[in-house]
């Protein structure tokens, strides 16, 4: 209590002095388009994500929700964030009035299933508390959320026909039930578990729901539903806690019974003050100055939008099930929904610089993964390996962690993990090994995982290197420079090519098909660049930086027909450069790389500027678990991880007048003197005052706290 009290009288504080940082942020942003955003109560890396779902189980709905749909069949407590595909909903709750049909409905038939309209004119939605009024039912619905728990207000009409539904079916073409259960212990207390399959082909989920409302009489249809009946008068207040486990019902009910949640006005209340809070203290992490408002909003909801994931699945006490169903301990926490294709690139290398109290736990869960299936996660989602996507992007986050030496990560563990995992005979890995390229008859997205592991192979020699091992460090080297092996000399493009050594004909860079192409959701054009751990070699392969840039030029402002079964994912384009995918999010470093700094300056501006809003259609693709919103953070401080692992920060050009970061050894600022938007270009950057010669800066620099500052002007210039 005294916490909480503590808490409000801090936000009240900072209120009163117009200093809050969650009033920047708006949960909207990226909810229209093909963002994908969760939209709902939520605390930062927590479990439960609590919101509205909808009916429509369609590409532009893996959140639950999206800006052109108001329907609404009941508020889930978990979601995904910005992924291309669907899965979660776990545990439904819906209150209603009257009859209903215990299905999920049809959109145009207001009378089928449980569903209902929301009036968005009285949705209200911040960091920790969602609002919206239920038309079909006349109740006023209010979320919030701690890490385990979900906190429900539900102001009812006057009925004598009121209840809360408990859904555990909630199918569809995303995620199908295959075993449920739910008791009533009590008059107000149900526990249950929901085991669905899906994305997750083996997902459990186990709850305990506590109710203010004594019921008079409770329904079981089947086991899929759970109507619980109470009358109600008119504008009364009812009150569902939620709390969620990895592990049992009776876990899920210690998290509920030693939660800071409670029932009542008073505690609904205190508990959106202690969510604000939580997301006020993570979002001060990075203190930014502009004269922009629109980019202050911009900025805080896409730093908001980095802490959405990942979760960490664990109980209170520190519990977890590993994936042979054993009971596993880790007071680090379990983190699930690990994006890593996506987030390797900016999300995990921001999270190194901030999340210096939690990073740790990050990487050894997924350690502990490999531990648990023989080799680190490459798409991990609520204990279930995926295998989504391409590569070894697990490889990258760990080889990052290692070379930065985040604390409490054992470099010879760490080493194992990375080593075992690349040199499996899976998913190409045998034939990318054996023959030096993966071939058009090993399967799709040859040329893409081929680039895919030779990066990660690079990050593998670079902790080899580390430790001494230089048997590995070489091998691993020489496995590195695999991406040569796709490389047209003829057409300088990365190219499909067959077990023989002969390139794919026809060949057209700009044709792509979803999952049927040499490319993962990007066509030559895209793919070619997609060789960040050596940048000087590629060069060397078109035949010298004046030769890439020429061909770098190009990418900008070249257009083609993609085809008519090309991904839906290449967006966000300025001639091919697609923004909306993430193996082009460090093509535009390239320019600082090959000695023209200004073209930098210049594109990254024109992505900040034009292809991130402040409008419900505000992300030129995916959000991809915070990588999306993570470039524009990184970019708009003028820094970016263009290698995939080590720490070498790429300049660009900052967005921001200034920032103060909270960095492990205290607080690291980056000045950006006279920038305007004609002064975009960077004169000379210092270092503690001291002028810097080259175009990067090092994790430890920023690490260990200091001050950075960009001279700007309208120069353009090669400055080191």
């Amino acid at each position: 209590m005294k916490r909480i009290l503590t808490a409000c009288l801090l936000l009240a504080a900072t209120a009163a002095h117009g200093q809050t940082l969650t009033q920047y942020v708006d949960p909207l942003i990226g909810s229209g388009g093909h963002g994908h955003v969760f939209v709902g109560a939520d605390v930062p890396f927590g479990m439960v994500q609590l919101g509205p779902t909808s009916l429509p189980q369609q590409w532009d709905w893996c959140s639950g929700y999206h800006d052109s749909d108001s329907t609404v069949i009941g508020f889930s407590h978990t979601h995904l964030s910005g992924t291309g595909i669907g899965d979660l909903f776990d545990v439904t709750v819906m209150p209603v009035v009257g009859s209903v049909t215990y299905a999920r409905g049809e959109a145009g038939r207001p009378e089928s299933g449980l569903w209902s309209y929301a009036e968005r004119s009285r949705q209200e939605v911040r960091p920790g508390y969602y609002k919206t009024f239920l038309t079909r039912y006349g109740i006023t619905a209010e979320l919030t959320a701690s890490e385990r728990v979900g906190l429900h207000r539900y102001t009812f009409p006057e009925s004598d026909s009121a209840a809360i539904v408990i859904d555990l079916e909630n199918g569809g073409c995303w995620d199908k039930t295959t075993q449920s259960y739910m008791e009533v212990a009590g008059g107000q207390i149900v526990m249950g578990y929901r085991y669905s399959t899906g994305w997750a082909k083996n997902q459990k989920i186990y709850f305990a729901l506590a109710c203010s409302k004594p019921m008079t009489s409770c329904r079981h249809i089947g086991d899929r539903y759970l109507r619980i009946n109470f009358p109600t008068s008119e504008g009364e207040q009812v009150y569902v806690a939620v709390a969620l486990s990895p592990t049992s019902m009776s876990a899920a009910v210690r998290n509920l019974e030693i939660s800071d949640v409670g029932f009542g006005p008073d505690g609904f209340d205190k508990t959106v003050a202690q969510a604000q809070e939580k997301w006020e203290r993570a979002l001060s992490k990075i203190k930014i100055e502009t004269q922009d408002e629109r980019v202050r909003r911009i900025f805080y909801t896409a730093l908001y939008h980095t802490m959405i994931a990942p979760v960490d699945f664990s109980d209170a006490a520190g519990t977890y099930l590993g994936p042979d169903g054993n009971l596993r301990y880790s007071d680090t926490g379990n983190y699930t929904i690990l994006s890593l294709w996506d987030t390797y690139r900016a999300a995990h290398p921001l999270m190194t610089l901030i999340q210096h109290d939690r990073y740790t736990g990050i990487v050894q869960s997924m350690l502990n993964i490999y531990h648990d299936q023989g080799k680190l996660p490459v798409w991990h989602l609520m204990n279930n390996e995926t295998d989504c996507m391409v590569g070894n992007p697990g490889v990258c986050v760990v080889a990052d962690a290692v070379l930065k030496g985040v604390p409490g990560i054992d470099p010879e563990e760490a080493y194992e993990a990375m080593r075992q995992s690349v040199m499996l005979d899976e998913r190409g890995l045998k034939e990318y090994r054996e023959r030096g390229y993966i071939a058009i008859e090993d399967g799709t997205e040859n040329v893409s995982r081929t680039l895919e592991y030779a990066l990660a192979d690079w990050a593998v020699a670079q902790v080899a290197k580390r430790l001494g091992k230089t048997d590995d460090y070489e091998y691993f080297s020489r496995r590195a420079q695999s991406y040569r092996n796709v490389f047209d000399p003829e057409s300088h493009f990365m190219r499909g090519r067959h077990a023989d050594g002969s390139w794919r004909t026809p060949f057209n860079p700009f044709f792509s098909a979803h999952e049927q192409d040499d490319n993962t959701e990007g066509n030559a054009w895209q793919y070619t660049w997609l060789v960040p751990h050596d940048v000087e070699g590629l060069a060397a392969l078109f035949g010298g930086s004046k030769q890439m840039l020429a061909k770098l030029d190009s990418l900008f402002v070249v257009t083609g027909d993609l085809g008519a079964d090309a991904s839906p994912d290449i967006s966000g384009l300025i001639g091919q450069y697609a923004h909306g995918n993430e193996p082009s999010h460090h093509t535009l470093y390239l320019y600082t790389m090959l000695g023209e700094p200004w073209k930098t300056a210049d594109l990254v501006r024109r992505t900040l500027t034009e292809l991130y809003t402040d409008l419900p259609d505000g992300l030129s693709g995916n959000e991809d678990v915070g990588q999306m919103s993570a470039w524009y953070v990184m970019s708009a401080l003028g820094l970016y991880q263009v290698e995939p692992a080590g720490g070498r920060y790429v300049f660009g050009a900052p967005l921001v007048d200034r920032a103060e970061l909270s960095v492990r050894g205290g607080t690291f600022t980056i000045e950006a003197r006279n920038l305007s938007d004609t002064n975009r270009y960077v004169q000379r950057v210092l270092l503690n005052g001291r002028p810097l010669r080259q175009y990067w800066i090092d994790h430890a620099d920023i690490e260990r706290g200091g001050t950075l500052t960009f001279e700007m002007g309208s120069k353009k210039k090669k400055w080191y």
